[in-house]
């Protein structure tokens, strides 16, 4: 019995984070544009140097409110806008699924960085996948100063509230829809 219980919340964990985000209103794609903005406010005025980041990127993608809870099995969602030589260019959906010691529940933001066409086009044709050297940089003053694109990609990420104890094993999903 519990074997099945923890399929069917797998599944169904799947199933809520990884629903796409077409169709959509207007509002809530509004919603999604003006939070970006602000959170990129955010991310600059937490680490100026993150500016050069944003100005020098080939793309990026901001997803400034992710939510994430977890109790042994845990899942994140959030929506983002995304934005190729600082010009929006689309919509991407944030989905992950985790397994392992976790307990609690955060919000925060993250913005990926794309250092070319390349890994834009990987990321829009949702077939990004973190390797193991890249890893997410918790912004604070000063952090962008020494990191590096690990094959052509860098994220940061930005603690907005919550409390979360975890040592898991999970992956993020992009989908993304254009204009």
């Amino acid at each position: 019995m519990r074997k099945v219980s923890v399929i069917w919340i797998m599944v169904m964990a799947c199933a809520i984070t990884t629903a796409p985000m077409f169709g959509q209103s207007r509002s809530k794609k509004n919603k999604i544009i003006a939070d970006s903005k602000k959170a990129k406010v955010e991310f600059i005025k937490v680490d100026p140097l993150l500016k050069g980041l944003f100005d020098k990127a080939f793309g990026y993608v901001i997803f400034p409110n992710v939510g994430k809870a977890g109790f042994g099995i845990g899942g994140a969602a959030g929506n983002g806008a995304v934005y190729e030589n600082d010009k929006l260019v689309g919509f991407s959906k944030l989905s992950q699924l985790s397994l392992g010691f976790q307990a609690g529940a955060q919000a925060y933001r993250e913005v990926i960085f794309f250092e070319s066409k390349k890994e834009m086009e990987r990321f829009k044709n949702s077939q990004l996948e973190f390797a193991a050297q890249v890893s997410a940089v918790a912004v604070t003053a000063g952090s962008s100063a020494n990191v590096k694109y690990a094959e052509g990609v860098m994220v940061f990420t930005m603690q907005k509230g919550g409390l979360m104890y975890e040592a898991s094993v999970g992956g993020q999903n992009f989908n993304f829809s254009g204009l």
